[in-house]
């Protein structure tokens, strides 16, 4: 199959699983254009089965703002009908279904290509479900040829908030080559050099993430005679605060700001336990992913999170912002060496079982062939 996949190209959930996607499909005979304003993360290598597309702004002075959506939309139809796309794939509902709808409608006469939107959750529980774009978001699931979700509470939130329920769970995934324990990392002496246990936190340092009380459950770590220290991988709007509050808590010796890392899987693979303490995850990818290096995951009980973590098994639970509930299932873990590796092992068993690139991938091409023999069943009928 030729596939346009459509991301945004920053650090996040959803430009991770498109850029992965796009290399695991090409990896299995597929052509993948990717269509976007600049190279997606992760996305480091091209060649003769993955492509880039870059959309190019035009800059005018009526525009107060460069159109976006219209740019990609028209690089969106250009690609298609240059490389005979078979079907566009666009992950984040807004606004890349709707450029892809207005694609798929320029050039139907010419070619019909089938619209596929990935839901990958902020999208739907946020953006989506704002009155100003609740209207378009819905347009844009009613219109797409295929939809599908991260997680099975992204579906029911998208049933609640937009009483639309033709929607295929398609869960994220990992190859388990790629991430995995590391013994004797070198790494791990670099951050740790005193022995001090590592904790990790991952993210694009949102209000939304809850950076802060990765701090706040350190200090009480501390405070309760951990011998920890937090990592902090990634950027964004809390990175400034989370330092402050460091310097606040007398902990800021104990914390290292790594920035954003494209080696992911070495700073989990050196790990020792993993904070999530979002107020919102609809899948929790890198939950997912520490899980996978056997890093048991201190998390909140939201979204999609217990559909990775398993309470009491692979990592504790808690209610949002209760950082003195996960700093003592912190303690649990540090102070029970034999506890931390089974819930680790355990962690990687699951991974590996449900998530595996080798279990999701085919079901996304399952869903490709599925979407692809409808619209030639429409356009023929």
């Amino acid at each position: 199959m030729n596939i346009g996949i459509t991301v945004y190209p920053t650090y996040g959930g959803s430009g991770i699983v498109g850029s992965e996607l796009g290399r695991e499909l090409a990896e299995r005979g597929h052509n993948v254009h990717f269509i976007s304003s600049m190279l997606p993360t992760r996305l480091v290598e091209l060649n003769d089965r993955v492509h880039f597309h870059e959309v190019e702004m035009m800059t005018y002075p009526l525009f107060e703002h460069q159109p976006y959506d219209l740019a990609l939309a028209t690089k969106m139809a250009t690609v298609a009908r240059a490389e005979k796309l078979d079907l566009l794939h666009v992950h984040y509902a807004i606004p890349h279904s709707i450029s892809a709808i207005l694609a798929r409608e320029s050039i139907k006469q010419k070619r019909f290509v089938p619209v596929i939107t990935t839901l990958h959750g902020t999208d739907i529980t946020l953006v989506g479900a704002d009155r100003s774009y609740l209207p378009i978001t819905r347009y844009g699931l009613q219109q797409s040829d295929g939809v599908t979700a991260v997680s099975k509470f992204l579906k029911q939130a998208t049933i609640e908030t937009f009483d639309f329920d033709e929607i295929e769970v398609i869960p994220n995934f990992i190859c388990p080559q790629h991430y995995q324990k590391i013994e004797n990392s070198p790494l791990r002496r670099e951050l740790a050099p005193n022995g001090e246990k590592i904790l990790v936190h991952v993210s694009n340092f949102r209000p939304v993430k809850r950076p802060l009380d990765c701090i706040e459950i350190l200090a009480k770590v501390k405070a309760k005679g951990g011998n920890a220290k937090l990592i902090m991988v990634g950027d964004g709007p809390e990175r400034a605060a989370c330092s402050y509050r460091a310097e606040q808590l007398n902990v800021k010796e104990n914390v290292v700001f790594v920035g954003k890392r494209a080696n992911i899987a070495d700073y989990l693979g050196a790990a020792d336990i993993f904070l999530l303490p979002s107020e919102l995850e609809s899948f929790g990818l890198a939950a997912l992913e520490a899980a996978a290096c056997e890093v048991p995951v201190i998390a909140t009980r939201i979204g999609g999170i217990p559909e990775v973590v398993t309470d009491g098994e692979t990592g504790f639970l808690s209610d949002i912002g209760d950082t003195e509930k996960m700093s003592d299932d912190v303690m649990k873990l540090l102070n029970d060496e034999e506890m931390r590796l089974a819930f680790g092992a355990k962690s990687r068993e699951l991974a590996v079982s449900r998530y595996d690139s080798k279990i999701i991938i085919p079901h996304y091409i399952k869903f490709y062939e599925q979407i692809l023999s409808q619209s030639e069943q429409k356009q023929n009928a």
